[in-house]
């Protein structure tokens, strides 16, 4: 497995993350935050805003990180050189460089 594979499903997992961390807040307050923010029954979490603020921006820095870090890693194995469609199109073509006779003056 490649470095620039490694790099891509580390990248799919935290955009699952990152999609559900900003589902669960609520814009107006009264998502997760409103539910266990005034209480101390699920464990004493009480800044439980905080914590998925502080979380979107670190899997989102994360995220960019590994995006140019994946960008650094890739080797371009699939360039154009490599095309079949290219060596294909190229053996099919008749040769252009083939010396022209000129013809016989009368």
């Amino acid at each position: 497995m490649s470095t620039f594979s490694i790099f891509l499903v580390l990248i799919t997992i935290v955009c699952f993350l990152l999609i559900v961390v900003i589902m669960v807040q609520n814009p107006k307050g009264g998502g997760l935050s409103s539910t266990l923010g005034g209480s101390t029954q699920m464990g004493g979490v009480q800044k439980t805003t905080d914590f998925l603020d502080k979380s979107t921006w670190t899997l989102a820095t994360v995220l960019i990180a590994l995006i140019l870090l994946s960008s650094l890693s890739f080797t371009g194995s699939l360039s154009d050189t490599d095309s079949k469609i290219i060596d294909n199109t190229e053996a099919a073509a008749p040769l252009q460089n083939a010396p022209v006779t000129p013809a016989p003056a009368k």
